[in-house]
């Protein structure tokens, strides 16, 4: 199978992180330029969580088996 070809440019991002680099370095760390509290405030406005999701599904359905 031929090699993927690394692709030119900077991707697409949200224009709050525009801007915004991450790496892992050589000991296995994440580094990043944006500080955590910054990208998890960004993340909990804009990115619904699936297990809060499904977890809430779950306690709704659970009263309606009750009720009946």
């Amino acid at each position: 199978m031929p090699k993927k070809k690394p692709k030119k440019g900077n991707p697409e991002v949200n224009k709050e992180l525009d801007g915004f680099n991450i790496k892992i370095n050589e000991f296995g760390e994440i580094t990043s330029n944006f500080e955590v509290d910054k990208l998890n405030e960004f993340l909990n406005e804009n990115v619904e969580d699936k297990k809060l999701r499904e977890s809430e599904e779950e306690k709704e359905s659970g009263k309606d088996d009750k009720a009946e």
